[in-house]
């Protein structure tokens, strides 16, 4: 049983990465329930109602709530992005000899 206990004390690292739950929910979209609880009006609980739809409606799609706000940005931007800014890019010099 000693033996057991000692394997599984290197095991907590696999979960680091898993996204944070709230009864099945992303939780980032347990804010819009706090603020739920400290506004309680009829506009914050359709609110809450239609952000908690929103997350699970992007899960069902396999889309994490990150993973979906990259794709608004990647909709919103293009297809196209330089790795650098315009005014950061070399220009093409002429130094006249030639």
């Amino acid at each position: 049983m000693a033996d057991n206990d000692a394997n599984y004390q290197g095991w907590h690292w696999r979960n680091s990465m898993k996204p944070v739950r709230f009864f099945r929910f992303d939780a980032r979209a347990g804010f819009f329930l706090v603020v739920l609880l400290i506004h309680a009006r009829l506009w914050t609980l359709g609110l809450a109602v239609l952000v908690f739809l929103l997350f699970w409606i992007l899960e069902r799609n396999g889309l994490s709530f990150s993973a979906a706000i990259r794709t608004v940005r990647r909709w919103f931007i293009g297809a196209h992005r330089p790795a650098w800014i315009y005014s950061r890019r070399r220009k093409f010099l002429d130094t006249g000899s030639g």
